[in-house]
């Protein structure tokens, strides 16, 4: 690791003075390698992380913004310090810089990193009446249920109010009051309708009026995990019957509007078909090499990287690699399509890292 010693009762903003000594420090000290870089303003706040194959290249090219306003201006103007370490491959700075993005949480990526703002997520709410939303990705609620990631919010928010509708599950907000049939005793009189035009169309339970039992709303909660997790296609089929129903009873325009309805979630169903294929292809042995020789060797499952070690050179290593494969391959894990909420920007960078570098998956694939 390289560091420039950070300026005594430095401002926050760096002066030109600053400038020219982290620059003339990158000149003379840093190196074209993989790596991972951190800002640091004066009271030892790290404001920004990167990540570049050639470090020195990209640190310098902060200090040569043509306009005060260019985002690299902006980030090296809040730093009295740059620290930066090598590591063996732009894989492995991907990774580095994820791992340093979570555990600092630098102001200056939340404001200006945007890379995922294509994917989002389901999110299983907890608490007395679990709702279902859609989200960007996981915020500070780490009990919640993810799913995901998916293309597209939009339709992704369209299909989750299908859902809801076949279940009856509520979009209301999350800090309405929630009263159940069968808590009604510890209340002054019976719950009152809140005027819900989902509960007064049969659309919703009523978990906030009183117009359900608490075991009866958790078993629609658990017909959807079941929908999510892949394992029942209830809401599909109890869509059908009643489009089926309408078109014996000749009304068309309700017929076509519940096709439509179920043409959305039967969408999403594929949406989590192709999404269980893509985590299950994403489990093998996967080697990286190295600067210097310094080959990786990560043990990928479920896109998610359960191991890493050094690339095996002896006969002995290469047996406690194959070992510890087997264990890691062979250890039960659940199925479905739902994420730990720790492990959602791990899975979205191995993702988009195959996605973009299909030579890499055909690569990894054939060591597995």
């Amino acid at each position: 690791m390289c560091a420039l010693p950070a300026l005594a009762l430095a401002p926050r903003r760096a002066t030109p003075a600053d400038l020219r000594a982290m620059r003339d420090h990158v000149r003379a000290s840093a190196q074209d390698r993989p790596g991972i870089y951190r800002m640091i303003a004066g009271d030892g706040e790290v404001v920004y992380v990167g990540k570049s194959k050639r470090v020195r290249t990209r640190l310098l090219s902060y200090f040569r913004a043509s306009y005060p306003e260019e985002k690299g201006a902006r980030i090296v103007r809040e730093a009295a310090a740059i620290e930066w370490e090598y590591v063996p491959s732009e894989f492995a700075a991907l990774l580095a810089e994820m791992r340093a993005i979570k555990r600092y949480r630098p102001r200056l990526n939340v404001a200006m990193k945007r890379d995922a703002r294509h994917f989002a997520f389901i999110k299983l709410t907890r608490g007395a009446a679990p709702k279902l939303l859609a989200v960007r990705g996981p915020g500070g609620d780490d009990n919640a249920i993810y799913y995901g990631p998916f293309h597209g919010a939009r339709r992704l928010q369209e299909a989750l109010r299908e859902l809801s509708d076949a279940l009856g599950l509520r979009d209301c907000r999350l800090t309405q009051r929630v009263v159940y049939a069968d808590q009604a005793e510890l209340f002054h009189g019976p719950a009152r309708t809140p005027g819900c035009i989902r509960l007064e169309i049969g659309r919703c339970l009523g978990p906030c009026a009183g117009a359900c039992t608490a075991s009866a709303y958790a078993e629609r909660v658990r017909l959807a995990r079941a929908f999510l997790d892949g394992v029942s296609d209830d809401p599909l089929d109890a869509l059908r019957r009643e489009m089926e129903a309408c078109a014996e009873r000749l009304e068309f325009e309700r017929a076509a509007s519940l096709r439509d309805k179920l043409g959305r979630l039967e969408e999403l169903r594929g949406q989590f078909d192709r999404l269980r294929f893509a985590i299950e292809s994403l489990s093998f042995a996967y080697r990286v090499n190295g600067v210097d020789g310094d080959d990786r060797v990560y043990l990928i499952r479920r896109g998610r990287i359960r191991a890493e070690r050094a690339a095996p050179t002896t006969r002995v290593e290469r047996r406690a690699l194959k070992a510890l494969a087997a264990q890691v391959f062979a250890e039960a894990e659940p199925g479905g399509s739902r994420v730990p909420t720790h492990e959602i920007d791990e899975l979205m960078l191995l993702s988009s890292w195959f996605r973009t570098h299909p030579a890499e998956l055909k690569r990894a694939r054939r060591s597995r």
